[in-house]
C-alpha cells in the first residue's frame, strides 16, 4: 500500500481548516463591516471556533480511533462546508455564530484526522510526516488571503470556498483509513497522568501569542500603512504552515520535546517583541514559532502515550485550544478596552506560563515509545 497518498489527502485537508483560523484576519474585518458589529462582538467568532473545534475533536477522534476515519471525516467534511456556506446564507450575526460553530466542528474533527494521518503512518519519521501535512495549516490562508482582501465582500468568498470545499473534501476522506495493529494507552490512562496535563497547561497558554494575532492583528495594527498590515496578515500563516516541516524534521533529530521547548521560547521572544510595539517583528517570530509549535504538542502527547488512541489522546489535548482562543481572543479584547500595554503584558504571561509549565518534562525521563 502506498501510504504517501495519505499525506497528500492530509495535506490539503488541512489547506482547507487553516481558512478557519488564519483567514479570520482577513475575513474580521468584511464580517464586522457586513453585519455592522462591534470589534469584541465579532470577536465572539473566533472563540467559538476555538471552542466548538477543540471540544469535539476528540469526540470525533474517539469514532476515527475505533471506527477509522472514512465515516466520520466525511461527515466532518460536510459540517465544515456548512460553516462557509452557512455564513454566505447569513442574514445577521447571529445566524453567522450558528453556522461558523457547525463549520468549526467540523473542522476541528478534520484536524485531529489529518494530523494523525501522518502520525500513524508515518511513525518512525512522525514529526516530519506530522509537519508536512500540517504545512496546509497555513499555506492555505496565506494564498487565500491576498484575495479575500482583493475582492472585500464576505459573501462571494465564503460561497466559494464552501462550494469547492463540500465537493472535494468528503471524497479525498472516503479513500482515508488508518494503519491495523496500534498500541498505546487509553485516553482515560492519559489523562490520569501528571505528564498529560504539564502538556496540556503549556500548550493553552503558549498558543496564546498565535491566537492573538491570528485574531486580533488588524486591531494591533491599526497604525500601520494598509499595505503593510495586509502583507503582515498574509506572512503569519505562511511563515505558520511553511516552517512545519522544517521543524518536524528538526524534532525528529533533536528530540520532540526539546524542539517544542525551543519554540515555546521564541514564542516568549514574539510577546516581548509586541510589548515593545514591534508588530512586524512579534508577526514574524509568532510566525515562525507558532503553527509548528500546535503539531509538535500532538508529537509529544503521542511520543508518551502511544498511536493507537492518538485521534482521541490528541482530540483531548486540543481542547487546550479552547482555552487558548478564550484566552487569546475574548479575554485580550476585553483587556484591550482597558489598555494596550495591559493587553501585551497579559500575553507575555501566559508564554511565560507555558515555558515553566514544560520545563518540568525536560527533567523528567520521558515515557518509553509506544510503537
Amino acid at each position: 500500500m502506498n501510504r504517501n497518498k495519505y499525506i497528500i489527502i492530509g495535506f490539503i485537508i488541512m489547506c482547507f481548516n487553516s481558512l478557519y483560523q488564519y483567514s479570520w484576519n482577513a475575513l474580521e474585518p468584511l464580517l464586522r463591516e457586513g453585519f455592522n458589529v462591534s470589534v469584541v462582538e465579532i470577536a465572539l467568532g473566533f472563540t467559538l471556533f476555538s471552542i466548538f473545534s477543540s471540544v469535539f475533536q476528540p469526540i470525533g477522534g474517539h469514532f476515527a480511533d475505533k471506527q477509522g476515519p472514512k465515516r466520520i471525516g466525511v461527515i466532518s467534511a460536510i459540517l465544515s462546508a456548512i460553516g462557509f456556506l452557512g455564513t454566505y446564507l447569513s442574514p445577521n450575526i447571529y445566524v453567522f455564530f450558528v453556522s461558523w460553530s457547525i463549520g468549526s466542528i467540523g473542522e476541528g474533527i478534520l484536524y485531529g484526522i489529518a494530523a494523525n494521518l501522518a502520525m500513524k503512518w508515518f511513525r518512525e519519521r512522525m514529526g516530519f510526516a506530522t509537519g508536512i501535512v500540517s504545512m496546509g495549516f497555513g499555506i492555505g490562508s496565506a494564498i487565500a488571503n491576498p484575495f479575500i482582501s482583493m475582492v472585500g465582500n464576505y459573501r462571494i468568498v465564503t460561497l466559494a470556498i464552501g462550494l469547492v470545499e463540500i465537493v472535494l473534501l468528503p471524497i479525498l476522506l472516503y479513500i482515508s483509513d488508518y494503519p491495523p495493529k496500534l498500541s498505546g494507552q487509553t485516553p482515560r490512562q492519559a489523562v490520569l497522568s501528571v505528564k498529560f496535563w504539564l502538556i496540556y497547561i503549556s500548550f493553552a497558554t503558549s498558543i496564546v501569542p498565535l491566537t492573538v494575532l491570528s485574531s486580533e492583528l488588524p486591531v494591533l495594527g491599526k497604525g500601520l500603512p494598509q499595505q503593510e498590515l495586509v502583507t503582515l496578515i498574509s506572512i503569519l500563516p505562511l511563515l505558520s504552515g511553511g516552517l512545519r516541516p522544517i521543524f518536524g524534521y528538526i524534532a525528529d533529530r533533536l528530540g520532540i520535546l526539546r524542539t517544542t521547548f525551543l519554540l515555546t521560547i521564541i514564542l516568549t521572544l514574539g510577546s516581548i517583541s509586541l510589548l515593545f510595539g514591534e508588530i512586524a517583528l512579534s508577526t514574524i517570530l509568532v510566525g515562525f514559532a507558532g503553527g509548528s509549535l500546535i503539531t509538535l504538542y500532538f508529537n509529544v502527547s503521542t511520543e508518551i502515550f502511544g498511536f493507537k488512541f492518538s485521534t482521541v489522546n490528541s482530540g483531548i489535548l486540543y481542547t487546550g485550544k479552547a482555552l487558548g482562543g478564550v484566552l487569546g481572543s475574548v479575554i485580550f479584547a476585553l483587556l484591550y478596552t482597558i489598555s494596550l500595554r495591559t493587553s501585551e503584558i497579559y500575553t507575555l504571561t501566559c508564554s511565560l506560563i507555558g515555558v515553566l509549565t514544560l520545563l518540568p518534562l525536560l527533567f523528567t525521563k520521558q515515557s518509553r515509545k509506544v510503537q
